[in-house]
């Protein structure tokens, strides 16, 4: 492992974009912690009123989805991540500090929240085209598997933090440290110093939508595993955002309840990225969607209140078979898509995957208020369950593999 570790040190870029992930991911596992009870915490706040701030995150990430795919193919990709980290920074501060003077509301919150999601439409079709800029093909496997693991120890050390800061100061102190994360971080990637790539910017938008949306729907193992996570996601942004926080909301160390179930998913997360370092998969998509199926048993174990030891087990479990299928579906998608349409593909990819994820939010609180947290769950874990399995229908997403660079 260390010789591997060496070798990507060796590419330019490669180890300041695994620090910056690090420490954008502190933040990340501190917001959700810090977010959700601080909507939670609000004078006659209610469960719709977190599904309201939670789902205006989503909404315009996924509506503008597309078009930042186009930006993240047309522009260069390290600034467009930077920008949007160093600008995001400023929205979550506004969130932290009017939480801190007690000026907050659901208005604010989701407006804030609404303003992120517009930058993570940018953010997220161009992060995942840097990795390709700057390690060859052959070394995508382990570079993402050490890009996952440095970014699992940072949510799990925010995970963690979260539960602390939120406890001890209160949300909004929690929040103003997520805030200070994203701004290094977005620093960090702004100044990589990566090859420039000379992209053909005759089209128009629509033009290169199109020409993404061919690459997208001409490969059905792509097309099948997003539907399938359509759904998937669905169900895992309900219980990450809304439900499991309600689940917990009940106890006095709520917070901290809920924030050692997001550092056990975390932990699981990077047992994956180490066992992705370790293991080739013959067949990855067909391992990866029945690890994936396996992850219902968290939300399961949540329905039956079952004790915590138990749900943390679950969650582990869980993290293990996310960051195995997100290796997998990074690998093969930078494996076998055009650099100069990537990040169309994975706009489209991303669109399609978390394009039922914000009605699942807005809807969860309310449904939960009317059919109780637990029967949410249980809906949520046989959703999943179903929706993997389904995708396994399909020969092509059974039988992929990854494409090897051919030797000279």
């Amino acid at each position: 492992m260390r010789r591997e570790l060496q070798d990507l040190h060796s590419h330019p870029g490669f180890t300041a974009l695994a620090a910056s992930r690090f420490i954008s991911n502190v933040g990340n596992g501190i917001s959700p912690v810090a977010l959700a009870f601080g909507v939670l915490a609000l004078p006659g706040a209610t469960a719709k009123d977190l599904s309201i701030v939670m789902a205006a995150r989503m909404f315009p990430m996924i509506a503008l989805m597309l078009f930042g795919g186009v930006v993240g193919d047309r522009f260069k990709r390290n600034r467009i991540v930077g920008g949007a980290d160093v600008i995001g920074s400023a929205f979550a501060a506004i969130s932290a500090i009017s939480l801190i003077v007690n000026q907050s509301s659901v208005l604010i919150l989701a407006l804030m929240g609404a303003l992120f999601g517009i930058l993570n439409a940018l953010w997220w079709p161009a992060m995942s085209g840097v990795l390709p800029e700057v390690l060859p093909k052959e070394k995508l496997q382990h570079g993402n598997a050490v890009i996952a693991l440095t970014t699992n120890i940072g949510y799990v050390v925010g995970a963690l933090l979260g539960g602390i800061l939120v406890t001890a100061f209160g949300s909004g102190w929690a929040l103003l440290v997520d805030a200070i994360s994203f701004f290094i971080a977005g620093i960090i990637v702004w100044n990589l110093d990566l090859p420039t790539i000379v992209r053909q910017n005759v089209n128009t938008v629509f033009q290169d939508l199109k020409s993404g949306w061919h690459e997208f729907i001409s490969r059905s193992w792509v097309v099948t595993v997003v539907v399938a996570f359509a759904v998937i996601n669905l169900s895992y942004e309900s219980l990450l955002q809304i439900l499991g926080p309600l689940n917990f909301s009940k106890f006095d160390n709520g917070p901290q309840f809920w924030s050692f179930n997001l550092a056990a998913l975390t932990t699981g997360m990077l047992i994956g990225s180490v066992i992705s370092l370790k293991v080739h998969f013959g067949r990855p998509l067909l391992f990866a969607m029945l690890i994936i199926s396996a992850t219902a048993i968290w939300d399961f174990s949540l329905a039956l209140s079952a004790p915590l030891w138990i749900s943390l087990i679950c969650a582990f479990l869980a993290g293990i078979a996310i960051d195995i299928f997100m290796v997998v579906w990074n690998t093969s998608l930078q494996s076998h898509i055009p650099e100069e349409s990537y990040s169309r593909v994975v706009a489209y990819d991303a669109f399609g995957s978390f394009g039922l994820s914000p009605l699942g939010i807005a809807a969860a609180g309310p449904l939960a208020e009317l059919f109780g947290v637990s029967t949410m769950l249980y809906i949520t874990g046989a959703l999943t369950l179903t929706a993997a399995l389904a995708a396994l229908s399909v020969k092509s997403v059974r039988d992929l593999r990854l494409v090897k660079k051919p030797t000279s």
